[in-house]
C-alpha cells in the first residue's frame, strides 16, 4: 500500500521530545484496515516514509483515532524542516512476516 498526503509537523514535549506528523482521516481509514494484517502489535503499522529527498523506516503510531509519522531528527536536518512547515509524506506500508526480524517493502513483491 502506498500513501502520498500533506500535514503541518508537530511537536510532542515528552521525555523524550519527538517530531511528528499526523496522518489524515481518509487515509487513516486505509491504514485501518491494512493494520490487522501488517501490526506487530499495540497497533503500530511498519512503513517505509519519505519527506523530500529523504527516506527512513519507521512505524506509524495510533493516537485519538488517527495515526501519526514520527519525523526523525536526521529527516529534520536534511530537510531543514521545522515545527509548524506543511510537509508531503510518501508511505509505503511494510509487512512483518511472523519470525522475521523487521519490516519487508511490500511495494517491490
Amino acid at each position: 500500500m502506498n500513501l502520498e498526503f500533506t500535514g503541518r509537523i508537530w511537536h510532542w514535549k515528552g521525555p523524550a521530545p519527538w517530531y511528528f506528523v499526523t496522518v489524515p482521516e481518509e487515509e487513516c481509514i486505509e491504514l485501518e484496515d491494512a493494520s490487522a494484517v501488517v501490526s506487530y502489535g499495540w497497533g503500530m503499522i511498519p512503513v517505509t516514509a519519505r519527506i523530500g529527498a529523504t527516506g527512513w523506516r519507521t512505524s506509524l503510531f495510533p493516537k485519538d483515532g488517527r495515526y501519526i509519522v514520527p519525523v526523525k531528527t536526521a529527516v529534520r536536518k536534511a530537510e531543514r524542516l521545522e515545527v509548524g512547515y506543511m510537509v508531503t509524506v510518501r508511505l509505503v506500508v511494510d509487512v512483518c512476516p511472523v519470525g522475521e526480524p523487521g519490516p519487508r517493502d511490500i511495494s517491490a513483491a
